[in-house]
């Protein structure tokens, strides 16, 4: 893939943004090779994203910063300038379920998700061969049920040293305390069942069956310290039929959770995706 610069923002809406953005990168040579836009009826703010050709420019990605330095003051701009030469570094979290997991580390290793995935993190051994086999490391985290706070230390200061750009609960069944959802706002990816608020609680796929449902799905979505609440990045369903078993609903299931949390990933690792209050602008 050909290295870019990403170009996010945000700001209230108004005539002539798009122009202004574009004269300001075409003036300096620069090949703008993609640009979606939204408008929000709602708050009346403006969205975008960019990506330029790095090398179409005479000068780094500081420079450009600094010459939207005016814009940025001018139309209270969010802007983020974000280089794809340079990977971000994941760390994946999981307890004994094998599908996501062992879904993102073949996508990691066929080169469909561009990232390094820094280590793994288990409060089980269940994944340890696997995840080595890939060579990466992994870390057995105990989290005690009547004491949570020093695995959970454990496993900030684990994030902190490999410096994690990006969290993915790949069915961590753990969940994370406030003070970390806090501190890794909007970089912390999980995957659910589609089925809550409907089937809270253990065997989610046994409770729908006994209820005859028609459509099962996924939900991909950032941590907040509301737990599964928080702002939807990627959804998906598969129809079900009364003549499906328990077992069917489990397979179709995996499939839909492990294909999500992968496409939700890849937009986060491309920066498509611009959190606006508990919601989501996700340039697909």
């Amino acid at each position: 893939m050909k290295r870019t610069f990403r170009l996010i923002l945000d700001c209230p809406d108004q005539v002539g943004i798009v122009t202004r953005v574009g004269e300001m990168i075409t003036r300096n040579g620069g090949w703008i090779s993609e640009a979606a836009h939204h408008s929000d009826e709602d708050s009346n703010r403006f969205f975008s994203r960019f990506e330029i050709q790095a090398d179409s420019l005479p000068f780094g990605i500081e420079e450009l910063r600094e010459k939207f330095k005016p814009m940025i003051e001018e139309y209270q701009m969010n802007l983020r300038l974000v280089d794809s030469g340079t990977p971000k570094k994941v760390v994946l979290m999981a307890s004994k379920g094998s599908h996501c997991l062992s879904d993102l580390l073949d996508r990691w290793r066929s080169g469909d998700l561009d990232c390094e995935i820094s280590c793994v993190i288990s409060n089980h051994t269940d994944m340890q061969g696997l995840v080595e086999w890939y060579g990466i490391p992994y870390h057995h985290v105990v989290i005690d049920k009547d004491n949570k706070a020093p695995g959970f230390a454990q496993v900030e200061g684990l994030v902190d040293e490999y410096d994690a750009d990006c969290i993915v609960l790949a069915r961590y069944m753990q969940i994370l305390p406030q003070a970390l959802c806090e501190k890794y706002r909007h970089q912390v990816i999980n995957i659910h069942h589609s089925f809550l608020p409907s089937f809270i609680g253990a065997k989610p796929y046994h409770q729908a069956s006994r209820r005859g449902v028609k459509l099962i799905g996924a939900t991909c979505h950032y941590v907040t310290e509301q737990l599964d609440e928080g702002p939807i990045i990627d959804q998906d369903v598969a129809r079900v039929t009364h003549s499906d078993k328990v077992e069917d609903l489990v397979r179709l299931g995996k499939d839909v959770e492990k294909t999500v949390l992968a496409r939700g990933l890849r937009d986060h690792l491309e920066d498509r995706i611009l959190v606006h209050g508990n919601k989501t602008v996700v340039f697909s």
